[in-house]
């Protein structure tokens, strides 16, 4: 596989992250575009750099240190507050774009902007059910 198409994996991560960043960016949330967007962009990039720079590696090996690796980044994103507990859905944004980010790496273009996709709806969806809500 030639640099080039690799590298469209990563911007592709790269967009994908920033979609799911755009609504914690709005929402002025601690971790925002560029946080997502940079995950995303280094999942991917992990990921084509086990499948192309190591022959014969484990590229699960690499998925799964991602997956460890990402759970210490959205652990610092989730405060204590008294009795309530603030970031646990920024975390998770964080968790799914390295996710995202992996799946466009391994080349899975759909699943990968079908999840992200549906991840966006997600976080929005509570947006829009306050406003509903509130009339």
């Amino acid at each position: 596989m030639n640099e080039l198409v690799l590298f469209l994996r990563v911007a592709y991560a790269a967009l994908l992250g920033a979609i799911i960043g755009f609504e914690r960016e709005i929402h002025d949330k601690p971790a925002g575009l560029r946080t997502h967007t940079l995950v995303a962009m280094g999942a991917a990039l992990f990921t084509v750099m086990s499948f192309s720079a190591f022959p014969g590696a484990d590229p699960a090996r690499v998925a799964a240190n991602v997956v460890v690796g990402i759970g210490f980044i959205g652990a610092g994103t989730i405060l204590q507050m008294g009795r309530s507990v603030q970031g646990i859905t920024t975390a998770a944004s964080i968790w799914l774009s390295a996710a995202v980010g992996l799946a466009a790496g391994a080349g899975y273009y759909i699943l990968s902007g079908l999840t992200a996709l549906l991840g966006l709806f997600i976080l929005l969806a509570r947006s829009w059910a306050h406003r509903l809500r509130e009339g």
